[in-house]
């Protein structure tokens, strides 16, 4: 018996990518299912995020006029991470599986056909996986393989060069609901869940519309928001600094008593105002790294709603054309 997949694809302002997007789609998803690879329920989940643009009444024009789309309007914009869990979560007792993409279609959709082929094979979790990053700058390059590394090296189980492209099977699902959290790292929680999974390889191709809704300041965000939301060894790096510095001030303060009492105690002012610097811009970096895990306790411990839906259109079961 075919699988129901769902294909769950958050959206902000994407009124530029969304008409390619679904025609895209609509001919792929036809193919699969032609070739027995989805059940007659499967579906497209757009997930609305407090777009400003025309997002949402292209989503709702597309869900009268194409078997394949359904779509979910959240009340206010609560970020990709809580619009993804949201369409995830929606979809959960309606599929069999779900596949996270974005609307920009810059993964590649021809790899489809192996997430479900492994997850008829049993897979519970397949991750996309980047062959390679020809298609970004140097500097994105850089510093998104530079966050892997980082992360690994903090103790953090993530998939290199994975970003949310993947299967996740209803009894996945059902166990990435029962984490709570506020702060969301989706790359970071689903290794966690466990499960049989695997990996797809594709390459990635160009935005072919629109612009990119992750700049600098928010991958930056996003980047520490994964670092202290999965690991507490930035913590142990400040008492580690600390005792650093305790050990080599009794040093210095040794060499203090000795030059005083051999007379060559002169007058340091220099080395005096570069210590104080060393020190103070130390004990602010310091304070904001525990001021960040304080900001995150702060977020947890209020429990609010991580989204709330406003609307919910949905096809009912046999919609989809044979």
């Amino acid at each position: 018996m075919e699988p129901t997949i769902y294909f769950v694809i958050p959206c902000y302002n994407e009124e530029a990518v969304l008409p390619e997007t679904t025609r895209r789609l609509t001919e792929k998803l036809e193919a699969m299912r032609q070739a027995g690879l989805l059940g007659p329920d499967s579906r497209i989940l757009y997930v609305n995020d407090g777009s400003k643009d025309k997002t949402w009444e292209l989503i709702s024009r597309y869900h009268q006029e194409n078997p394949w789309v359904e779509g979910v309007k959240l009340a206010h914009n609560r970020g990709h991470q809580n619009a993804l869990l949201c369409g995830l979560m929606t979809a959960k007792d309606r599929c069999d599986a779900a596949i996270s993409m974005d609307a920009d279609l810059q993964d590649d959709i021809d790899a489809l056909d192996q997430f479900v082929q492994k997850f008829r094979e049993g897979c519970d979790v397949v991750y996309g996986v980047r062959n390679k990053r020809d298609t970004d700058t140097w500097f994105k390059r850089t510093t998104a393989e530079g966050f892997y590394k980082v992360m690994k090296l903090l103790g953090v189980d993530v998939v290199f060069n994975h970003a949310d492209y993947r299967l996740m099977s209803q009894r996945a699902l059902e166990g990435l609901s029962e984490y709570k959290e506020v702060n969301l790292f989706l790359r970071g929680i689903v290794p966690l869940i466990g499960y049989r999974s695997d990996y797809v390889y594709y390459d990635r191709h160009e935005r072919f519309a629109g612009e990119s809704k992750y700049p600098l300041k928010k991958m930056l965000s996003f980047a520490l928001d994964g670092i202290t939301s999965f690991s507490v060894k930035p913590l142990k790096l400040i008492s580690s600094l600390g005792i650093l510095i305790s050990v080599l001030s009794v040093f210095g303060l040794l060499y203090a008593l000795i030059s005083y009492f051999a007379g060559w105690a002169v007058s340091g002012w220099t080395a005096i105002v570069c210590s104080i610097w060393l020190l103070g811009g130390l004990q602010m970096l310091c304070l904001g790294v525990v001021g960040g895990y304080i900001g995150k306790i702060y977020s947890e411990v209020k429990a609010r709603p991580r989204y709330r839906v406003e609307t919910y259109l949905e096809k009912k079961p046999q919609d989809t054309q044979e």
